[in-house]
């Protein structure tokens, strides 16, 4: 009887460069984008203390840190603004002399090269906290849908008269994304594409981010606009309804503990998918890391590369500039 010879995987991880040939996930550069928080004032740079290594930055060293991701070839920067006043409309949201709007004309004055994304949400910029208008007096945390819509619409508009590259609506309002596309076009940015927080969770993960952005609500919670982290059917109705409104790319938030549904909104779709690694994911690997329980690095580009496994075509991620490096 002849002999056959048994199949070995092994034989394909016998070193680096062969491992290397086989590997069926890569991760480049091109595909992370890095958030930057953007305060008042010159020459400010405020450690968060939540979040070794991120910083709330005025203008011209969120211009400096803009040059250091283009040297280092990232995807681009997502921009936050956190303004000393905050009101009821959220005119922060939407002046001229918004944050954003300072932080994108000079980042794109400095760096013109420079995919410059504006986070497109209320939550930094109203004195409630909650992302979106409220009833007078209602306490419970429900935002007024359709009167948000109107200053969302705004706000994109600013932030593209400013030279934002594309425009990420974040409050998980229903309509979002049409009514956006409808106030850009009218504008004269029908070209300018929209990236759609689409599945956003109610997640415990987003406590570091709100330390850094200041926008934690005043009372209530936003379990009435996000998702519950228990639905993933919900999360792919989402998805679909953006698409249909005019949304050009999809975003799932949280990712790590998302994947399941990273995966999914990536069959379901064809537009590109990004994933937010975000701030808690963030801060619990710098703990364990800074405490010797890990090495760092492995497992940061484990992470990375688990989370585009899983479908993501862009990650939004903390450690951007660090993968970079290593990279």
């Amino acid at each position: 009887m002849p002999v056959f010879p048994v199949a070995r995987a092994r034989r394909l991880r016998v070193s680096p460069a062969m491992r290397s040939l086989i590997r069926e996930t890569h991760l480049q550069p091109s595909q992370l984008i890095y958030p930057l928080f953007v305060v008042a004032g010159q020459g400010v740079r405020i450690p968060v203390g939540s979040m070794p290594g991120v910083y709330q930055l005025s203008v011209d060293q969120a211009v400096v840190e803009a040059q250091q991701v283009a040297s280092l070839g990232l995807g681009g920067i997502i921009l936050f603004g956190v303004p000393e006043d905050k009101d009821l409309a959220a005119t922060g949201a939407w002046h001229d002399s918004g944050l954003i709007q300072q932080a994108t004309r000079a980042i794109k004055q400095a760096v013109p090269e420079m995919l410059v994304i504006a986070d497109t949400c209320l939550c930094e910029y109203t004195s409630h906290g909650h992302c979106g208008a409220l009833q007078q007096g209602d306490k419970s945390g429900r935002v007024l849908n359709d009167a948000t819509l109107e200053i969302l619409g705004r706000t994109a508009v600013a932030q593209a008269v400013a030279g934002a590259d594309i425009i990420a609506p974040s409050g998980m309002m229903d309509g979002m994304i049409a009514a956006i596309r409808g106030a850009l076009d009218e504008a004269g940015f029908a070209e300018l594409p929209i990236m759609a927080y689409a599945a956003k969770y109610a997640s415990a993960y987003y406590g570091p981010f709100r330390d850094a952005a200041q926008s934690a609500p005043q009372f209530g919670d936003r379990r009435t606009y996000q998702m519950d982290p228990a639905n993933r059917r919900e999360a792919l109705k989402e998805v679909a309804l953006d698409v249909a409104e005019g949304a050009d790319m999809v975003m799932v938030k949280p990712a790590l503990s998302y994947m399941d549904i990273i995966w999914q909104v990536k069959q379901q779709t064809n537009l590109p998918v990004a994933a937010y690694n975000v701030s808690g994911e963030y801060a619990m690997i710098k703990a364990a890391g800074q405490n010797g329980w890990i090495d760092e690095q492995r497992v940061v580009m484990e992470t990375m590369t688990s989370i585009r496994r899983a479908g993501a075509d862009i990650i939004i991620t903390y450690f951007a500039k660090d993968v970079a490096e290593w990279l």
